[in-house]
């Protein structure tokens, strides 16, 4: 299993077109095999994704989705910050 934190801060004035789009990102993300959990989470103008994968190759095939690129190539100008993404292990 690999998880994955994602964490967008929002300028202010467009927090409801970037939600707009990680809930598109969030319905297509959710119909791919490998994805085991891809829930949204917000916080004023910031948004974090938790994701869990099956597996390296599940990962790779979203990573290369045309929503997924999309949606950072539009976002960039969305954003107050570069997007942050960490990839996880459990350890408890």
């Amino acid at each position: 299993m690999i998880s994955i934190t994602a964490i967008f801060k929002s300028k202010t004035e467009n927090i409801e077109q970037v939600q707009g789009m990680l809930n598109h990102l969030v319905t297509e993300t959710r119909k791919e095999d490998a994805c085991v959990r891809y829930d949204l989470h917000h916080s004023d103008n910031v948004f974090i994704i938790w994701e869990e994968w099956k597996d390296q190759p599940g990962l790779d095939i979203h990573n290369n989705q045309p929503y997924l690129l999309d949606f950072v190539d539009k976002s960039e100008s969305l954003v107050a910050a570069p997007i942050q993404v960490y990839k996880t292990v459990q350890i408890l």
